[in-house]
Parts: structure tokens; sequence; C-alpha cells
């Protein structure tokens, strides 16, 4: 392993930084308090992407728009999160990233309250459009946690703060149907508000400061360093099409999933169905050791494993309307999986370049995007055309094109 105290030069066209490994932030001990407020407040802050799904009834009596047009909302914000990983993620390699976080979780408060006191559609689409740009500030976390943390640490800090990413999404839709039923649609993004107030005092409280020795270059050079990183790391580009079938096959289950729960034979409450998110939340828990491994140099087997179990989950899913027990264990098995693979991914590209690591994550998160918005548009089509029988064929034949391409491409340099 390098000595972590050795000058040396990483070079990405068009962008030199100077740093020891650590990528000169200070090297305090990421305590297990501090690594949790770093998963809490990426929780909090994609969790905002979300809300608006089990809201759009409300709103659009609210702002008397037809559902085709309020249904927009979602996409609105998910483009413009993805302009946000390309615009604003990178700028973590060039920018004091405690400065960055603090401040975009700033304007991000003041996004959320033009939503929650929207008069207009209008008002109310822009609140929402920059509320999807801010939430990338996840990202910006958890690249300078995997900075932060000491080598032989980092996968399990990476660990547990992407789980807290993927229970703000999972558990965002139940929290807002709850606030809407207490306090109306409005408590929702303005409670948010104030809870994300807390945490930039807290994180402003808590972050080690850390000043880089940076060339100054164009923006735009910085922006085209990311596709660069990719023509130059095979790994990169190995786990970033890993990220985009996983959440393919995540985006298949769980988008269409309460149509087959809210009809019948099963015909469940919308809060019973929202309660499916919790069991998602114990999968994303148990993966979070998934970091662990990848530190003692285990993470081609935790993503051999882990894609076996997400291909296995398709089988009880595929059960859902005989055996809600059943569903449960393949959200179990579906989540574990997805939340495995995702924490090994990170840990291993963050270990290529230190002072890469927010256009890296960048990159490898647009492909995330992709998988996303492919697997929802797919699976709600499947679904109309087929059935849930047609999802699960889906889920699992893209599961087992993850499992093939791992299987190809885990040997030979840089895999």
């Amino acid at each position: 392993m390098e000595d972590m105290t050795e000058e040396k030069v990483v070079h990405v066209p068009q962008v030199t930084v100077t740093s020891t490994e650590s990528g000169s932030v200070d090297r305090t001990p990421l305590t297990r308090y501090v690594t949790l407020l770093f998963a809490v407040a990426c929780g909090m802050s994609v969790a905002n992407i979300y809300f608006a799904q089990p809201l759009l009834d409300e709103l659009s009596n609210e702002f008397n728009m037809d559902y085709s047009i309020i249904g927009i909302l979602i996409t609105v914000t998910q483009v413009f999160y993805a302009l946000g990983l390309l615009l604003l993620v990178p700028l973590g390699d060039l920018l004091n990233q405690r400065r960055l976080i603090i401040a975009q979780m700033a304007i991000s408060i003041m996004a959320l309250v033009i939503v929650g006191t929207a008069s207009s559609g209008t008002m109310l689409f822009a609140g929402l459009a920059l509320v999807g740009l801010l939430a990338v500030v996840t990202q910006t976390i958890v690249a300078f946690a995997a900075t932060t943390a000491a080598p032989a640490e980092r996968g399990r800090v990476v660990g547990m703060v992407t789980s807290g990413v993927v229970i703000g999404i999972l558990l965002a839709r139940t929290i807002s149907g709850i606030l809407k039923d207490l306090a109306g649609w409005r408590s929702v993004y303005l409670v948010s508000a104030a809870l994300m107030l807390l945490m930039v005092y807290a994180l402003y409280k808590v972050m080690p400061d850390g000043e880089r020795k940076v060339k100054t270059v164009p923006y735009s050079q910085l922006l085209k360093s990311v596709l660069m990183l990719f023509l130059q790391e095979r790994l990169l580009r190995i786990r970033a099409v890993l990220a985009m079938l996983i959440f393919t096959a995540f985006s298949i289950l769980w988008t269409p999933l309460v149509l087959p729960l809210s009809s019948p034979p099963l015909s469940l409450s919308h809060s019973a169905i929202g309660a499916f998110g919790l069991v998602g939340v114990v999968g994303a828990l148990a993966a979070a050791k998934a970091g662990k491994l990848a530190d003692r140099g285990y993470g081609q087997r935790t993503t051999g494993i882990a894609l076996f179990l997400l291909l296995l989950s398709w089988l009880p899913i595929s059960y859902t309307e005989q055996s809600l027990f059943a569903l449960v264990i393949g959200i179990v098995l579906l989540d574990l999986a997805v939340q495995a693979v995702h924490v090994t991914n990170q840990s291993m590209i963050f270990a290529l370049r230190p002072q890469a690591r927010s256009r890296m994550v960048a990159g490898y998160m647009i492909f995330y995007s992709i998988g996303s918005a492919a697997g929802s548009i797919a699976s709600t089509h499947i679904y109309g055309q087929y059935g849930w029988h047609g999802v699960c064929v889906l889920g699992a034949s893209v599961s087992a094109f993850a499992l093939i391409f791992w299987v190809i491409t885990k040997g030979g340099k840089g895999a």
C-alpha cells in the first residue's frame, strides 16, 4: 500500500492536482457518529427528490393541473438531478468540498421553501427543478467521506454513507404520505427544510476542513476530464455499467410494485404498500458491510455473490400475487444485492485516483440515473402488456445479463 504521506502528482487531462493520497483533507479519523451524520445527510437530501411521488393527486388538485402535466414533475426533478451530477459534482475535485457541501445544502433549503410555499404551477416546477439539481450533494458527501477516511476503513465508511442514500429513497414515499395526512402536502417540504437547516449546522460543526493545491483550469476542461477518466479507467467503465444494470433491476421492481399490490386480489391500502419500503431498508442495512469486504480485497467475490442473489430474488418476487411473504423475501434479497454491488463499486473506483473521486462518482452516478430511468419506463410498459409475471421476467433477464457481464469482465488488467 502506498505511503499516505508521499507527495505525488495525479494527471488527468487538463486537470492537475498535487496533494497527498488523502486529497489534502485533514486526516481526522471518522468516528461512527460523524459517518452516521453523513449517512443521514445523504438520505435527507436524496429523499427530497422522491417526496412528490405520493403527492401527485394533491398537487393536481391544488394547482388545477391534469395528471399528464403534473406527472412531468417527477421527470423534471430526475432530469435536473442528472444535470447536477454532470455540472456540480465534479466541482468537488476543484473546490473546497466542505464549503461546497454546506453551500449546496443551504441553497436546497431555499428550494424546499419555494416548493412548500408555491402559489403557482410555475413556481412549483421551478422549485422542484432546483431541488433535483441540488440533491446531488449526496454524491459530493460520499466522495468527501471516502477522501477523509483512512484507506483501511474507506469501504466501511462508503458502505455506511451510501446506505443512507438507499434508505432515503425507500423511506421518502412513506414519510411523505404520513406528513401529508397529518398536516397537508406543504408540510412535507417545509419540515424537510427545517431538518436540512439543522443538518447544515451539524455538518458545519463536525466536518473537517482542508485546502487543495489545485492548478486553476477552465470549468469546461473540468467537465471534459470526466469523459477522459472513462476512457482511461477500465474498472470505472465496468463498474458504471454494473451500476446501470443493477439500478435498472431496482426500478423494475419498485416503480410498478404499487400496481399489483393495489389491485385485486390483494387490494392493499397505500399505507400498507408504503410499508414495503421499510422491508427494503432491512436489505440495504445488511449490505452496508460489503464495504468491509472490499477493504479486505474481496470486492470481486462480493460482487459475484450479490449478483447471483439479485437474479435469485426474482423467483419469490414472481409469487407476489399469491404470497406477500414471498414478496418480502424477494425485496430483502434484491435490495441487499443492489446495495452490496453499489457499495463495492464505489469502494473500488475511489481507490483508483484520490484526486478525481468527485468526477468519477459523477460519471458513475450518471449511469445509475440512466438505469433507474430505463427500468421505470420499461417496467410500466411491460406491466401494461404482460402483467406482473412479465415484469419479473424482465427483471430476471436484466439481472442475468448483469451476472454474465461480470463473469466476462472480472478478469484482465484493471478489472
